[in-house]
Order: C-alpha cells, then sequence, then structure tokens
C-alpha cells in the first residue's frame, strides 16, 4: 500500500484540492457512497495514508459520513463516504436549431429543475443572449450555481471553441469565453453527444465501465466513446464521428455522400425513404407508424435502416471491444421495429470468437442532454480543468 504525508487542503472547495485531496474526492463522487475499506482498495492507499487524506475533505464539509454498515468480512461497523452533493449546482445547456433546454443539476448530476425556451434566432449574439437570461432565471431560484456547461451539435475543441455548428450556420465561434462574459460563470461547450457520453460515463449506465460507446440516431447519428475511463476527443476534436460511414447504397446526404451513415439512418433519411416509396410526405413518425402496420415499403426502409445500424454497431465493436453500447436519440424508436435485421447483422459480421455486444435502449429528452451539459461543468470543476470567468 502507498502512503503519502499529512497534507491539509487548503480552504475554497474543489478549486483548492490538490492531487493526493482530489483524487480521493473524485473517486467519492463517482463511486459513492464508499467504506473506507474499499476505497484504499481502489487508490491502493494504506488505510493510515487514507485517513490522513481523508480527515480534511470530511472537516471541511466537501465529505461526508454516511450511515452505519457492517463490514462484511469482520462484522465491524463502517460509515460509507459520501460527497455532499447540495454544496454545489451547475446548470447544462442543450441547443437545438429552434430551442434551449436547460437544467440545473446537484454535484451528481441530479436534475433539480428544468427549463425549455424557443430559440429567438440563430446567430450567436441571439444564442448567447438567450442562454444567459434563461441562465439568469435559474440563478435566481438556485444562488448556489457554480459552472455552465452547454452542448451543441457540432465541432467543439477543448471545451471552449465551436470550429462548426451547420445547424446553426456557425463557423469560428468562441461560444465559452462570450457566455462566461455574458453569464458571470465558468463555461465549458462540448459536442452534444460527447457531452452526454460524459454524463452515462459518470453519473448514468456507462458508470463503472471502464469501456463503452453511446450511439444516437436522429437529425444527424452521433457515437460518443470511452476507452480506458476516458472519453475520446481525438487530436482535433471529432472523435467519435461515424456520421459518414459508406455503406454504398441509399440516397445522398447534406454533404453529397451517397451511401453514408446519414444518407440512411436518420430521422429525415427514413422518411425521405419511405415518402419515397408511397409517393406522399411523412413525417419520421408516420414512417415509423406505417412500418408498425405492416406496409411493405416502409418495412423496406426500416430494415435498411436496421442493418445499416447492425453494420455500425459491429465496426464499434470490432474496433474498441466496448463492455456496452448505449443507443439513444430522439430516433431512437427505429430500433424496436428495425431489431431483427440488427441483431441478425450483428451476428453475422461480429467475430464469432468476440462475445455477444450489448446493447442498452435508452431514449433521452432532450432536457436529459442538457443534463450532458452540466456533466462536463462538473468534470471541469472537480477535476481543476475550468477556466477563469471571462469578464465583460
Amino acid at each position: 500500500m502507498a502512503s503519502v504525508p499529512e497534507q491539509t487542503p487548503p480552504a475554497g472547495g474543489w478549486a483548492a484540492l490538490d492531487g493526493s485531496h482530489r483524487l480521493v474526492a473524485v473517486e467519492v463522487l463517482r463511486h459513492g457512497p464508499l467504506p473506507r475499506s474499499e476505497l484504499s482498495r481502489r487508490l491502493g492507499l494504506s488505510p493510515g495514508s487514507l485517513t490522513r487524506l481523508t480527515r480534511p475533505l470530511v472537516d471541511s464539509g466537501l465529505l461526508v459520513e454516511g450511515t452505519t454498515a457492517v463490514h462484511v468480512r469482520t462484522g465491524r461497523p463502517s460509515l460509507p463516504l459520501d460527497v455532499r452533493p447540495g454544496s454545489r449546482q451547475f446548470v447544462g445547456v442543450k441547443i437545438t436549431a429552434d430551442e434551449l433546454y436547460a437544467v440545473v443539476t446537484d454535484l451528481r448530476a441530479e436534475v433539480l429543475a428544468e427549463h425549455v425556451r424557443p430559440l429567438p434566432g440563430r446567430d450567436p449574439d441571439a444564442v448567447v443572449a438567450a442562454v444567459a437570461e434563461v441562465v439568469a432565471e435559474l440563478r435566481a431560484a438556485h444562488p448556489d450555481v457554480t459552472a455552465l456547461g452547454v452542448g451543441i451539435g457540432g465541432l467543439a475543441v477543448g471545451h471552449r471553441h465551436v470550429v462548426v455548428a451547420r445547424f446553426l450556420g456557425w463557423t469560428d465561434v468562441p461560444l465559452a469565453d462570450r457566455l462566461a462574459a455574458a453569464t458571470g460563470l465558468p463555461t465549458v461547450v462540448d459536442n452534444d453527444v460527447r457531452a452526454l457520453t460524459a454524463a452515462e460515463h459518470w453519473f448514468g449506465d456507462g458508470r463503472g465501465r471502464h469501456s463503452f460507446a453511446l450511439l444516437t440516431i436522429g437529425a444527424g447519428v452521433g457515437c460518443g466513446v470511452v476507452v480506458h475511463d476516458r472519453v475520446v476527443e481525438g487530436a482535433h476534436g471529432a472523435g467519435g464521428s461515424v456520421g459518414h460511414r459508406p455503406f454504398g447504397a441509399g440516397g445522398v446526404c447534406r454533404e453529397g455522400h451517397r451511401g453514408c451513415t446519414d444518407a440512411v439512418l436518420t430521422s429525415s433519411s427514413v422518411a425521405g425513404g419511405v415518402a419515397q416509396a408511397i409517393g406522399r410526405p411523412v413525417t419520421y413518425a408516420e414512417a415509423l407508424q406505417l412500418a408498425r402496420d405492416g406496409h411493405p415499403a416502409a418495412q423496406r426502409v426500416v430494415g435498411d435502416a436496421g442493418r445499416a445500424l447492425g453494420l455500425l454497431i459491429t465496426d464499434i465493436a470490432n474496433l474498441m471491444d466496448p463492455a456496452l453500447v448505449i443507443l439513444s436519440g430522439e430516433g431512437v424508436g427505429i430500433v424496436e421495429l428495425a431489431r431483427p435485421e440488427l441483431d441478425a447483422t450483428l451476428a453475422e459480421h461480429r467475430s464469432g470468437a468476440a462475445p455477444p455486444v450489448e446493447l442498452a435502449v435508452r431514449p433521452i429528452p432532450f432536457t436529459g442532454w442538457a443534463r450532458g451539459g452540466a456533466a462536463v461543468a462538473i468534470q471541469d470543476h472537480v477535476l481543476g480543468r475550468a477556466d477563469p470567468v471571462t469578464s465583460p
């Protein structure tokens, strides 16, 4: 077991923690409440070293001792350690083409309040002003808000900068700095699928798993990847991009690729394929209902999408061997209808030596995606990555 010298973290909460104290506190946040024996095992610390690290964290109120539990092996009472979740609150925002979805969460990303508002415009000035107004309203009822996290569909780098967000018509927008100046809060910005993946990693179905993937279907097709217990961002912020994987058949996506993922699996491509087959426009919901009712053309389009989804999941599984693949997004309803085609494709193309892919189908509302923004803000706050507020 490792030992550490006596240390007392300075006042100031998470922001003032040194590496050793932060390591302990983050482990409890992610996996607690934890008995000290389990925490010692996880971190490779001797009981004495752990006591020296946890005592000032408990004395400062950052960690609390839970209800007494009996140690299974010895019968001795044990007080599990937990974080004090109410000591910090966070605002998370999901930006769509037409609406803002916002939540307030505690330190464990438990949602305390929700807010939905139409987006008054798509230019950066209008979006920044709308987010700032929503944040001000939420802070009026939740004065302990510590930071702001935003998820946006597009390429975001460094938790600061939006390189491109096509659905808003944006390129090269320093969104985090602009929102920090408008709200007075430390602000982080990330791709919305990656933010949702961060929430699932620390606080959802991916908790405790060192490897998993989150695949979302809807207006676009996105993928978040966790490998070795870290969300993959990639060298240029584009880690997990799967929207243009070629399948060789199907329509044409917005960027002119024929038969790619976006041209086969998005809600607009499925609705478009059914509309072309039956000779009239249909919505995505109508397309799925036609398939559910047994319409041959709709069933063919949905089945093709299921096979494409099966190939995409096979690619991900063969490449990274995840412990779990979570399927979500506003278009995830197609999975139920196309499950036979999806499963058959997985069985056909997955290596025979590999275990079956564990799938979890999780419809998540846009307020859940906003929670992803809050999760990224939480992570940056507790890991000491948050940048200072940019003054107006």
